[in-house]
């Protein structure tokens, strides 16, 4: 316990990230102050988000500064504790970032218990894209018994999760997801209608799917995906925008033109709520719901989950540059150790 591997930000992407942006260092073990503790990290999440962190340009949370640890969410084991409320031994979830070792605070982290669910587990389904799922999608979704929801990115952590509580709370669900596996799978889930937006005329498929319309669309994605489901929304439909991955590596306007008009003419015409959200807003209010309807769906088989497992800390660059192509199948993890 020594040396402590990390991944830093070595320079800010330009478009799509290449393993040049990334920076590996190996420097000592930090040694926790009063009120700290040490923990030495078991997985480590990878989120979309984090492209955005790279990125200088103004958003909801500051930027990475060019040599940081890249932020990330962890699941981790105390090593050693000056904090009465972190003992050594406890598994917790906290924000350790991409390295082997990090400090943290009983106000940070928070136990997990591997008797209800596996420790990865904390960061997908019963952790951060669990909670954006059942936030989103309740708080601003509001889905009533009867309609239909639609959700992109539909295989994902995030958007899986999304189609099985509208299943839940009694709604016809629609999935889109990128290939014939991933279409598979969303059949697998009880989706009712599952699209591959990588076949021609999505527009036209998605039509004959919901000839009574969307009343609740997830956005994950934007791009072709936003331009077929647009058409297609009811009157007072509700759209939770939790990402747009389909323009997070982009350098420049798209090309064709300004659909802003458009977009807004919906907005008006057919009384449209657009409502982005970050679900750390939802947590005060949440979250205790969450952890307790969640761990129950999860133990009864009501909602099952998948994880798209990595090994080895030094393949995270690779392997998030990946998933921002949609080459993921589940919540990406990196095993960092045992």
């Amino acid at each position: 316990m020594t040396v402590n591997r990390s991944i830093r930000l070595a320079r800010r992407p330009h478009g799509e990230p290449v393993a040049d942006d990334f920076q590996f260092d190996e420097g000592e073990v930090p040694t926790p102050g009063e009120g700290q503790a040490l923990v030495r990290t078991r997985y480590l999440s990878l989120d979309p988000y984090m492209r955005g962190r790279m990125s200088d340009a103004k958003s909801y949370a500051a930027p990475l500064e060019i040599g940081d640890v890249i932020i990330g969410g962890t699941v981790g084991e105390v090593v050693e504790s000056n904090d009465p409320k972190l003992k050594v031994g406890d598994l917790v979830q906290n924000y350790g970032g991409w390295q082997e070792y990090s400090l943290t605070t009983g106000k940070e982290a928070f136990a997990i218990d591997e008797s209800v669910a596996p420790a990865s587990a904390y960061l997908g389904i019963l952790g951060m894209t669990g909670f954006t799922a059942y936030s989103g999608l309740l708080a601003i979704g509001k889905p009533q018994e009867g309609e239909t929801v639609a959700v992109a990115a539909a295989t994902g952590p995030v958007g899986s999760t999304v189609g099985q509580i509208a299943k839940i709370k009694g709604c016809r669900t629609v999935g889109i997801a990128g290939g014939p596996q991933k279409v598979e799978y969303l059949k697998e889930l009880g989706f009712d209608v599952a699209l591959d937006h990588k076949e021609p005329d999505l527009r036209g498929r998605l039509k004959e799917a919901v000839p009574e319309g969307i009343d609740v669309y997830f956005e994950n994605v934007g791009g072709h995906v936003w331009d077929a489901v647009l058409p297609r929304l009811n009157t007072y439909a509700r759209v939770p925008v939790c990402g747009l991955v389909a323009n997070y590596n982009r350098t420049e306007a798209p090309e064709g033109p300004d659909r802003s008009a458009a977009l807004m003419a919906n907005v008006l015409t057919k009384s449209l709520t657009l409502r982005g959200f970050i679900q750390m807003e939802f947590v005060r209010d949440m979250y205790r719901d969450f952890l307790e309807e969640m761990g129950q769906w999860v133990s009864e088989g009501r909602i099952s989950y998948r994880e798209d497992v990595t090994e080895g800390l030094e393949n995270a660059p690779e392997t998030f540059i990946g998933m921002l192509n949609g080459k993921n199948f589940g919540k990406t993890i990196i095993k960092v150790a045992d």
